[in-house]
């Protein structure tokens, strides 16, 4: 029978969650003096009453050595509990500082498929199996198999299932029994447990039990009668928003996760999508401003710069070409320099018509609703927006220049300019990432510099282009 899975993300053993009130602000000085003493019962004590935020904020002031020696020190449930308020980055460089057995004892504190997000992730992983028992490492290897942002990589492969065949006291005894075997075991605090689950003879999952039915039922009653039949689950492919959907509709805490034959795998709690859906998020708003990866200004300057520099370095040589066209149009320019007015209000007015639609490409290739197959489809949906936006835009605009200047060539050149590229720039912030995505591509980290380039490009050229046209009208 499988293990009983812990609902509560929050770890029991974390020393955070002592005194939420603590008026005293622990300090990297002093956390870093209690380390370097290695007296783990003055460190308890240094740790204990310290609010989560302060603790978060003191620990990401230490080095990954500072990290290694502080968590070893610790019991291996407090020493997790700190682990979890650590960036990502920061707790795969602290288990690569530590010795295997005190790594592996720290991550058997952790829910399994955060076990497996951190061993698939640091460079000393098989060390780390090593000292784990044969079944527990293959489970995780199992859950590191998965994709991260899916069913199987973020469920709980503990969980608690009984056969068709059991009676309600069956089933109660069997918690009894489960609950006296885990008490004081290793990463097992009793849960919170909501839901068990009825399976099959071929393990295929038939129903589910709420605790409240099962003690309020008749003892002599087969669990076929008190269960849920048929319940909800999700697959074990299913994506992120395919989760996260899932859990608007319908209420749960947690839902079973089912391979394709219907055997049951684990569970998967809407506290870990939700959490799960915010990261991503997160992650694409700092791929869409050119931060690749998680920065933190604890790292290395060679590697944060080196990471900018090269996002940036990309940027200037698109920007040159932006740049180029302005230069070879410097005469005409320099006769019309109200056209230098107009040239950045073009430009910017574009580029957010273009990011809206990069928007809502993003968010149907989240969806599953668009596909790069479907780029002609989109292009033409979003060429109607720009047709409709552009004409808008390109009267108000040209309509302001022509009030400034009194010239009726200027603002048809200023107007025409700003309702073309905002064509333009609706039909590649739509389909680029279409485009990008089918190229194996991450959208939203290149959607951004093209569109920006384009769009520049695009609208300096117009401009420029038209106004030398009627340059006798204008000057």
């Amino acid at each position: 029978m499988p293990v009983t899975a812990d609902p509560n993300p929050d770890h029991p053993a974390d020393p955070a969650h002592a005194s939420a009130e603590a008026d005293d602000v622990l300090t990297r000085a002093e956390l870093s003096e209690a380390v370097a003493r290695g007296d783990a019962e003055a460190l308890l004590a240094t740790l204990t009453g310290v609010a989560s935020d302060d603790l978060a904020h003191a620990l990401e002031r230490l080095d990954d050595d500072e990290h290694a020696q502080l968590l070893t020190l610790l019991d291996a449930g407090e020493a997790a509990g700190l682990l979890e308020l650590m960036p990502e980055s920061r707790q795969i460089d602290t288990l690569e500082s530590m010795n295997a057995p005190a790594a592996a004892a720290v991550l058997r504190e952790l829910p399994p498929d955060e076990q497996a997000d951190l061993l698939s992730e640091v460079d000393n992983a098989e060390d780390i199996y090593a000292q784990l028992a044969p079944g527990e490492a293959a489970g995780l290897r199992t859950l590191a198999s998965y994709a991260d942002e899916s069913a199987g990589g973020l469920m709980d492969n503990r969980f608690l299932s009984f056969g068709e065949e059991q009676t309600v006291a069956g089933v109660v005894a069997g918690l009894a029994e489960v609950a006296e075997r885990e008490q004081g075991r290793s990463g097992s605090d009793g849960g919170d447990v909501q839901y068990v689950y009825v399976n099959d003879a071929d393990g295929r999952l038939t129903g589910v039990l709420r605790l409240r039915d099962l003690l309020l039922s008749r003892r002599a009653l087969p669990v076929t009668t008190v269960m849920i039949p048929a319940p909800q689950a999700v697959h074990v492919d299913d994506g992120l928003t395919r989760l996260n959907s899932f859990f608007d509709e319908h209420h749960f805490l947690a839902a079973p996760v089912l391979d394709d034959a219907g055997l049951m795998l684990g569970t998967v709690r809407a506290a870990a999508v939700r959490r799960a859906f915010a990261e991503r998020a997160g992650d694409d708003y700092s791929k869409a401003a050119g931060i690749v990866g998680e920065e933190l200004r604890s790292m290395p300057l060679r590697t944060r710069c080196g990471r900018r520099l090269a996002w940036l370095s990309l940027n200037i040589v698109l920007n040159i070409g932006a740049a180029s066209i302005i230069a070879l149009n410097q005469d005409t320019l320099e006769a019309v320099i109200a056209l230098a007015v107009f040239l950045p209000i073009i430009s910017d007015m574009s580029g957010c018509s273009g990011n809206q639609a990069v928007a809502v490409s993003m968010r149907e290739l989240s969806l599953n609703v668009a596909r790069p197959a479907d780029w002609l489809r989109v292009w033409g949906k979003e060429a109607m927006v720009g047709v409709v936006n552009g004409l808008a835009l390109g009267l108000l605009v040209g309509g302001l220049a022509y009030l400034w200047k009194g010239n009726v060539y200027l603002g048809a050149v200023v107007g025409v300019a700003l309702m073309v590229n905002t064509l333009v720039a609706v039909s590649i912030g739509g389909t680029i990432p279409l485009v990008l995505k089918g190229m194996k591509l991450d959208p939203a980290l290149a959607s951004g510099p093209i569109l920006t380039t384009v769009t520049d490009m695009c609208g300096f050229f117009l401009v420029l282009t038209m106004a030398s046209l009627v340059l006798a009208q204008l000057a």
